[in-house]
Parts: structure tokens; C-alpha cells; sequence
């Protein structure tokens, strides 16, 4: 029986945003206008450097999920904080935004803090991240709810946890439950880094256990090793129902079985692209989830992307049950 419409798996960090000059960036020693991923040593002396820090919860996944919330679907989110300050703020905010968080903050001195990405904004708009993997990037078979993933007509995972043992054996698990209770399991590939470090499992992934893949163009190309996107998708094509290729300006290609849509995107300077992807994946899986057409499901896609890249953050600033009905897309 479907209890959530939508369940994401990913790493769960806090986005922890303060403001420092390029003095303070300095003598910190922070590389400005990049992310790095740091220690724990190093992420705690960060931030209680932070003195006007602004808390969000955060996560490529759980901001998807986040933002299928704000069109009406119900949804749940697993994964693994510590049960400390920031862990319980997390747990908190996300329930607060209509998202269940089935996962009880763990507790105990072997945890790892909970993760946190501590993001410096110089006066010229520069945004410095220092991302500490902590307890997300620990997620394993242990914190994967049985009844909440068999309970899910979608399940949407995050690559970046396929990047430990842990999180291969979780999304086995994950994707077993969801097809048992009548679901469909998806992934999105996240990063051509993790896949090329991953590659052969990725492929054996997508192959034998994912119903929909999302990836982007230097994704798709990194796991076939091509440089022909349209050989990739039909790699991809001939063994997963449905694949979706996002290339920044130019339009969506989704693929499923002899169908196919190309998706125009409309060209714009954006303010801040961070959550493109993410929200794209919230209105496409909308769309998926309430049986609109492949085309529909990539514009409703696009339409949310649009949203989040005209203001700072990678959430919407509003419903997006309200963009998509001021886009005529409801």
C-alpha cells in the first residue's frame, strides 16, 4: 500500500550561511568562490567562526523532496543525523516543511557529527563552502525504513552516497523494498566525479534496479565513457524505462521505451544556480507521480528549475503548486 508519494535517500547536511570578507577569508584561510570538503576538526573551528550564521537544511535529494512538497505531494525523507543541535534541527525544519523525517537522530560518541556545509557570502556575492560529510555520508542498510521505502510510489536516490560500501548496500536494499510494495526506484547520478570513481556499479545499478535515471550531460557522458550524448542515452535507454538528460541551456531530452521529448529551456542569467538540478527533479517526479505525459513531466521540470536559479538558495522562495499555475501547467 503507498503511503508517501515520493521518498528521497541522501546524505542530510546543514547549510550554515555567514558573511565574511576577504580579510576574515584570509586569515581563516578559506580559497574563495569554491567548495572543499574539510574535517571535522577543521569544520568545527569554521563554524564557531560563524557569527552571524543563518541555519537551512540542506542536501541535493532532500532539497527535491523538499520541493515536491510545495506541489501537494506527500512525502518522506531518510536520512542519518547525529542527535545533536544541528541534527535536531534538522529533523525539525524538515517536518516543519511538510516533509516526514522517519529517521531518529542517533546518538553516541562513535557518531559522526552531523553534516554541515558552512557557507561564507563576501560583499561581491562570492560564495566560499566548506562542506563536512559528517553523519549523512554514513548512511547505510541499518537506516533504511522497509515500510517507508516499500510504502513509496517513488523512491529517488542520491549518487553521492554511492560513494561508500554502506550506501551501495542501501540502495539495494531501498529499491528491493520500494518494487515489493508496487513502487518505482530512481536515482540521480549527482556528480561526473562519483561516477567515474563508480562506474562499472553505477551501470550495473541502473540496469538491473532503477525504473527512471536523472543525470546531467557531463554525467551521462562519464558513465559511458563518450563523448556522444545520444549514444549514451541509448545505452541508457535500452535498459532502464526512463532516462532524462538535463544540459544546462539547451533543451531536456527524456527518453522512455519509443517515446521521446525534448524539453526548450529558456535562457536566463541566473542568480544562483545551485539548485537547478534538484528542483528540476522535484516538478519532473511531480509530474511522474501524478501520470502526466513525458513532455509535461520535463516542462513542469524546467518550470522549477526556473524558479529556484532567480534568487539565492536552493529552494524555492515560493510554492511551486503557484509557479506551475502561473505557468499553466496545472
Amino acid at each position: 500500500m503507498t503511503q508517501y508519494d515520493l521518498v528521497g535517500i541522501g546524505n542530510a547536511i546543514v547549510d550554515v550561511i555567514s558573511h565574511g570578507d576577504d580579510s576574515f577569508l584570509d586569515n581563516m584561510g578559506i580559497e574563495k568562490g569554491i567548495m572543499q570538503l574539510v574535517e571535522r576538526e577543521r569544520a568545527e573551528l569554521l563554524y564557531a567562526a560563524m557569527r552571524d550564521r543563518v541555519q537551512a537544511p540542506g542536501g541535493s535529494v532532500a532539497n527535491t523532496i523538499a520541493g515536491a512538497a510545495t506541489l501537494g505531494l506527500k512525502t518522506a525523507f531518510l536520512g542519518k543525523v547525529k542527535d545533536d543541535a544541528l541534527g535536531r534541527f534538522y529533523v525539525e525544519a524538515m517536518t516543519h516543511e511538510g516533509t516526514a523525517f522517519p529517521n531518529a537522530p542517533v546518538a553516541g560518541a562513535a557518531i559522526a557529527p552531523t553534516s554541515r556545509s558552512m557557507i561564507f557570502v563576501s560583499p561581491d556575492g562570492e560564495r566560499s563552502m566548506n562542506t563536512y560529510l559528517g553523519a549523512g555520508a554514513d548512511f547505510d542498510e541499518d537506516n533504511v525504513d522497509p515500510e517507508v521505502a516499500g510504502g513509496a510510489g517513488l523512491l529517488f536516490l542520491e549518487g553521492y552516497l554511492y560513494d561508500k560500501a554502506e550506501g551501495k548496500r542501501a540502495f539495494t536494499a531501498a529499491a528491493s523494498a520500494c518494487h515489493a510494495g508496487g513502487g518505482r526506484a530512481g536515482i540521480t547520478l549527482s556528480d561526473p566525479f562519483c561516477v567515474d570513481r563508480h562506474r562499472a556499479d553505477f551501470q550495473r545499478l541502473i540496469a538491473e534496479e532503477m525504473d527512471y535515471v536523472i543525470g546531467n550531460r557531463e554525467e551521462w557522458l562519464a558513465l559511458y565513457q563518450t563523448d556522444d550524448i545520444e549514444a549514451a542515452l541509448a545505452q541508457a535507454a535500452a535498459v532502464c524505462g526512463t532516462v532524462v538528460c538535463t544540459r544546462s541551456g539547451d533543451p531536456v531530452i527524456l527518453i522512455r521505451g519509443e517515446e521521446r521529448a525534448e524539453v526548450p529551456v529558456r535562457r536566463v542569467t541566473p542568480v544562483d544556480a545551485t539548485g537547478a538540478g534538484d528542483q528540476f527533479a522535484a516538478g519532473f517526479l511531480y509530474g511522474l507521480a501524478t501520470g502526466q505525459s513525458l513532455e509535461m513531466s520535463g516542462r513542469m521540470g524546467v518550470a522549477a528549475a526556473a524558479e529556484v536559479i532567480r534568487h539565492v538558495g536552493p529552494r524555492p522562495a515560493r510554492s511551486l503548486r503557484e509557479v506551475f499555475a502561473e505557468a499553466g501547467l496545472l
